[in-house]
């Protein structure tokens, strides 16, 4: 695991506890069992939706791009913003935003020996 990538529980601990699960190449960092920003090449990225992306592109924050049979595929998780690593104000307004937007997301926690997730829906503050 790279420098950075060791870094950023300390990144997001102002928000709350993560956990960085190693994924095709990079790392998935995960949350309560739901995976909210992912690590490839030393750059996070956050989970984004249609509610957050007017933020990320107003900072110019592009989407993480990969390549399948020849052809580009974006999803949905946005270059970090700088900020966020300036300090628990900034880390606790981006994480929040990737958290809402991965719940919105309907995607299933991952299963994890049983823990069951609590605080569902919960707002960080």
């Amino acid at each position: 695991m790279s420098a950075f990538a060791q870094e950023l529980p300390a990144v997001f601990a102002p928000w709350g506890p993560v956990q960085l699960r190693r994924m095709f190449g990079g790392w998935g960092v995960f949350h309560e069992g739901l995976m909210l920003a992912l690590v490839f090449h030393d750059t996070l990225y956050l989970k984004a939706d249609a509610q957050t992306e007017p933020a990320f592109e107003q900072g110019g924050l592009r989407p993480f791009v990969y390549e399948r049979s020849g052809r580009p595929v974006a999803l949905s998780y946005r270059q970090a913003p700088a900020e966020m690593y300036e300090g628990p104000a900034e880390a606790i307004e981006w994480a929040g935003r990737a958290w809402e937007a991965a719940l919105r997301s309907g995607t299933k926690p991952a299963a994890r020996g049983g823990q069951k997730r609590q605080g569902v829906g919960k707002t960080k503050a």
